[in-house]
């Protein structure tokens, strides 16, 4: 497997890049709402602070995400994939970078309005990027909620869209972004009897 993408599959990197970025969602949405039944202890204390940190990281990993791409390119649609179907794989994708940005930011943003300090795994602190603000925090908080569950729709989107190009067109969509996975043998298209 190639590191860069080529116009045939993703490369390793941006491979690795994906399913570490879909590893820490997932712990960030188990985390974010085990958290919230926390009773108030220094536990808790550290939970939130994980949360936040894994957050800023899965920023991070979309800052980067989007630089690779830059930098890699990405494959062309897999032949026969029809026009509209591309155009909304990158409307999907476009959203989906929009959300992996704006949700940490919000959630920093939240942090920051409700007068905590931020560092990440403890290591180095993070600026404000507001004072104490009861209305900023609201909104924070809010945009954080609706940004996760447009972030869930649209996951569950993206991998139904997956799943049916690997069983239902049987093309090569999902064996590209999973390594190891074969694409599936093509349907008999062959009706004699």
């Amino acid at each position: 497997m190639p590191i860069r993408n080529t116009a045939e599959r993703w490369g390793w990197v941006s491979i690795g890049l994906h399913w570490l970025t879909l590893v820490a969602i997932a712990g960030l949405v188990l985390v974010g709402f085990l958290m919230q039944e926390l009773p108030n202890s220094p536990t808790k204390i550290q939970v939130y602070g994980l949360h936040k940190s894994f957050g800023l990281t899965v920023l991070a990993l979309t800052v980067l995400r989007l630089l690779w791409r830059l930098v890699a390119g990405t494959p062309a649609p897999v032949p026969g994939t029809p026009r509209w179907q591309s155009f909304i794989a990158q409307a999907t994708h476009g959203a989906l970078y929009v959300i992996l940005l704006a949700m940490p930011l919000s959630g920093w943003l939240y942090n920051s309005a409700s007068g905590f300090p931020l560092k990440w795994f403890g290591l180095f602190s993070l600026p404000k990027l507001s004072g104490y603000d009861a209305g900023v925090k609201a909104f924070a908080l809010a945009a954080h909620e609706w940004l996760f569950i447009a972030l869930a729709v649209i996951v569950a989107v993206h991998a139904a869209a997956a799943l049916k190009h690997h069983y239902l067109d049987r093309d090569a969509t999902l064996s590209r972004m999973l390594p190891g996975l074969p694409p599936p043998p093509a349907a008999d298209t062959n009706t004699d009897a």
